[in-house]
């Protein structure tokens, strides 16, 4: 074993010594530029990005000496604040604590009350840091909030919302500085954020080791490849470090592949997880990997439809993006031509789709409910004010560009398995979405489509950008040519790539808010590709390249704003859709491979920058076996020879054995098209706004110049007052945006419902089935009712509507059986008026085991004649979450208003 081991470390020397020759050789030659910006720039053979550098010694070795530029930096000056159950719930946004630590004069034990913002700090010179492993002690008295759970039973939070002692599971600290986290879902994964009361005096406590050692900051000094990839097909170009790069990525692919052969989501994300594998697979695992991508997809499936195994308030319906995973299953399909794969597939998304179309479409719209695809972090993309069951109630971009192209699936699937009438029913479907993306996302004046629409009773279009959502319209074709060419051009891009959301969210730490993902810009690249666009392109294959030279390996992301790994809230090496991503942008970017259930298309995209001889040998397609060679650049073929013979540059689905492809690109001129570079922007924060009398208040929101007022989703009036009079006597919601001096709108606040009592009646659920005896509180009336998959399984509620019209009807209802940002026991129920289906009504979970925690769910809005009218909440077959066997919750009350 000694001996052996000896060989291998002598081997990995000389290979080191080896590539730093080859480095020193290269290094004097001059070299291509690829692509130049400000802030780095792409040559052939390296990265260079300020003091930083990566270079490619050759296709199997990597240097670079990249570090976090604020490695060094620490200041003793922190801002932190607290949280109750997992919850940004301690004060208003913009209120913390400060204090500064003074190892030297003991000042490393900080005492603050909840509730009372502090400030307790010192000036301090910019470039003095904290001392290496400061021991920071932090007292929290929580006395006033003990003394209101004695005395009332409750504590009354900064929001008005009732916190009940039995709903009290514990007190954690938040912050902005390692290893403080702003990401309150998930403080309870660090044990030392949780604070404890051992004397039982009110005082909770809690000590922290602040700036330790950053290895977190540093990335490897080099790459050497050191997994066998003679199996995997071989690049090789004029480009060094693509052709490293590319190794890199496939090294990582290997890694990836566990041992009972599905994919692993990346070095920190352990498991199968339905977007990260379906997304990985539709870009280039599904021809690199089809086994296991195979494997990994029916890991995620149960009970014959598809998991939706991570979202808001306990998953399905909040979450409704699983059905990308259709779209990874056509994918594989057409790599290998597996029929049994498709029959199987098949039938697996029809029932998904049969259940979404029961529970998440939208007549009204054309539309599908359901938080953003990929973005599932609620306050990272979404104001701070939605429930769970509001997010339910968005449609949003991406989640609806998922659901044309999975009804597209649908269409073709059927139509292989010569199901004709199935396969018109699916194209209608899918024809009607993609008419309520272009009727209610597209935004004409920007020129691309708008993040989601978002509100309660009269939804409102959010105009902030969304990169993967407004990439996918492009690839699906849900946006007609000259669309695409808009949205290319005129979506932002910021200095490092092209951020998840633009322009950005305040106060929200780097995640999907104020980052770039890798595989969102390897989307990008596609769609910029189709839309002809070679600067978006070569922009976007940069952002790539970029990371993984300087990181040396394929990161989860990265912040938006300076380009570097730490910083964003979680992030992990070896990542799988960022790998894929890479791999991608030489098989459907630069060949231009595009799969089809009969045939290979090549349709190749070269930029003029890397212009050209390259090969891509040992390529499986089915049963067929391809070395391919390509010169010149452009994305127009001047030949296509396949074994010598010119022929149309495609590939029969029945070809067999090794075969040969040459192909000349014309080394055409693009046309000059544009793209929208920006600076990392933040919008203004979204106001809150309060009702006094006949007159809507809001405070000042910093950097706002002027605001909108909206009245059921209209602007009417433009101000730089800081109220409205309210007008009128019939029911109308009223929200307010801020605008900053360059025209940037913050989100729209919370909807404020007034003359609620116009027509509306409250209707107490233990009326109409059995009261609950569990000791929940703060409830209306005399007590509630449970329903289950057991209990009260459908309820009848008749009611009597004086005048005709529009009515809203919503449930307050609590769900204790899990936290507000994941899990899958959000319970559904399905609303019948008059025993015709209305819509389906959603209740999130809430919090875990905070039964007394009471909130809302969707609004249902219904057209009744005047009269008597039976309204029945039932549970129905298409109404299973993805738990299964829970789906439960406390209901409240019943309330019904005239709206219109």
């Amino acid at each position: 074993m000694t001996i052996t081991h000896n060989i291998t470390t002598l081997r990995s020397f000389l290979a080191a010594v080896l590539a730093c020759a080859l480095w020193q050789i290269t290094s004097a030659q001059p070299e291509k530029t690829i692509f130049r910006s400000k802030a780095y720039n792409i040559l052939e053979n390296k990265v260079e990005q300020g003091k930083f550098t990566a270079e490619a010694a050759s296709d199997t070795s990597l240097f670079s000496n990249y570090h976090s530029p604020d490695i060094d930096q620490y200041s003793p000056t922190i801002c932190f604040k607290f949280s109750i159950n997992l919850r940004d719930n301690e004060m208003n946004f913009g209120k913390n604590h400060w204090v500064t630590l003074q190892p030297q004069s003991g000042k490393c034990v900080t005492t603050v009350l909840f509730g009372k913002p502090s400030v307790d700090t010192v000036a301090v010179a910019r470039e003095t840091n904290l001392a290496p492993g400061t021991q920071w002690t932090v007292r929290l008295d929580m006395r006033n909030v003990l003394k209101a759970f004695k005395e009332k039973g409750y504590y009354t939070l900064f929001n008005g919302e009732k916190l009940y002692k039995a709903d009290f599971k514990g007190v954690y600290i938040a912050g902005g500085t390692r290893p403080l986290s702003w990401d309150f879902n998930n403080l309870g994964n660090q044990p030392s954020y949780q604070l404890h009361d051992p004397e039982g005096n009110g005082i909770y406590t809690t000590t922290l080791i602040m700036n330790t050692p950053a290895d977190e900051k540093r990335t490897c000094a080099q790459w050497l490849l050191s997994r066998n990839l003679s199996a995997c097909p071989r690049y090789k170009s004029e480009y060094p470090l693509t052709d490293a790069l590319y190794n890199l990525a496939l090294e990582e692919m290997i890694k990836a592949v566990e041992p009972d052969s599905t994919f692993r989501t990346g070095k920190e994300w352990g498991g199968v997880w339905t977007r990260d594998i379906s997304y990985s697979i539709i870009l280039s695992m599904a021809s690199l990997q089809p086994q296991v991508a195979r494997y990994s997809l029916l890991r995620k499936v149960k009970n014959g439809r598809i998991i939706q195994d991570t979202g808001t308030g306990g998953a399905y319906p909040v979450s409704t993006d699983r059905m990308i995973w259709s779209v990874a299953a056509w994918e594989l399909y057409k790599t290998t031509g597996d029929r049994a794969w498709l029959q199987q597939a098949y039938a697996i998304i029809r029932n998904s789709e049969n259940d979404d179309r029961h529970n998440a479409y939208d007549p009204a719209t054309g539309l599908v409910h359901g938080e953003s695809t990929f973005l599932d972090w609620r306050e990272q993309t979404y104001p701070t004010w939605m429930q769970p069951a509001d997010i339910y109630a968005g449609e949003d971009l991406g989640t609806n560009a998922v659901h044309y192209e999975a009804n597209i699936v649908l269409s073709g699937m059927a139509e292989e398995l010569h199901d004709y009438k199935a396969a018109a029913l699916y194209r209608q479907q899918a024809q009607r979405i993609k008419a309520g993306i272009n009727t209610w996302l597209w935004m004409k004046d920007k020129g691309y489509y708008g993040q989601y629409r978002y509100g309660r009773n009269y939804p409102v279009l959010s105009p902030r950008s969304e990169a993967l959502g407004e990439a996918l319209c492009v690839l699906f074709g849900i946006a007609d040519p000259q669309q695409q060419k808009s949205v290319i051009e005129n979506t932002p891009v910021t200095t490092f790539g092209i951020s998840c959301i633009y322009p950005q969210i305040p106060g929200i730490p780097s995640y999907h808010n104020n980052a770039v993902w890798p595989f969102v810009e390897s989307y990008w690249a596609l769609a910029s590709a189709k839309a002809g666009n070679e600067k978006s392109v070569l922009e976007a294959m940069a952002s790539v390249y970029r990371p993984a030279a300087l990181f040396l390996t394929n990161k989860e992301n990265f912040v938006a704003s300076n380009g570097d790994f730490a910083g964003t809230q979680i992030n992990s090496d070896n990542m799988l859709w960022s790998l894929s991503g890479s791999l991608s942008l030489i098989y459907k970017v630069i060949f231009g491979m595009e799969f089809q259930k009969d045939k290979l298309i090549f349709h190749p995209f070269v930029p003029e920058t890397l212009q050209g001889n390259r090969s891509l040998t040992h390529f499986k397609y089915r049963k067929a076996l391809l070395t391919i060679d390509m010169q010149g650049y452009g994305n127009s073929i001047r030949s296509f020879e396949l074994d010598g013979k010119t022929t149309k540059p495609f590939v029969p689905c029945t070809l067999t054995g090794l075969h040969t492809i040459k192909i000349v690109l014309a080394n055409n001129t693009f046309p000059d098209y544009k793209i929208h570079k920006v600076v990392d922007y933040t919008s203004p924060e979204t106001p809150a706004v309060t009702l006094a009398g006949k007159k809507l208040l809001w405070k000042s929101v910093q950097g706002a110049v002027s605001y909108l007022v909206l009245k059921n989703g209209h602007a009417v009036m433009h101000t730089i007052n800081l109220s409205y009079p309210v007008q009128g006597n019939h029911y109308a919601e009223f929200q307010v945006i801020a605008v900053d001096k360059n025209g940037v709108e913050s989100f729209a606040s919370e909807p404020l419902a007034v003359n609620t009592s116009w027509d509306a009646q409250t209707l107490e659920m233990e009326k109409y089935a059995p009261k609950a005896g569990y000791p929940y509180k703060n409830y209306s009336g005399s007590g509630f009712v449970e329903i289950s998959k057991t209990q009260n399984r459908s309820i009848t509620i008749p009611v009597n509507i004086r005048m005709p019209g529009i009515y809203a009807i919503r449930f307050r209802y609590a769900n204790g059986n899990g936290p507000i940002n994941t899990d899958n026991k959000c319970a559904l129920r399905t609303l019948r008026i008059d025993h015709q289906q209305a819509g389906t009504i959603v209740f999130p979970q809430r919090g875990t085991n905070e039964w007394s925690n009471w909130g809302y769910s969707n609004t249902v809005q219904v057209s009744l004649t005047k009269g008597q009218h039976q309204i029945v909440l039932s549970f129905e077959p298409s109404d299973e979450n993805m738990n299964g066997a829970i789906n439960q919750a406390m209901l409240d009350c019943m309330v019904i208003n005239r709206i219109k």
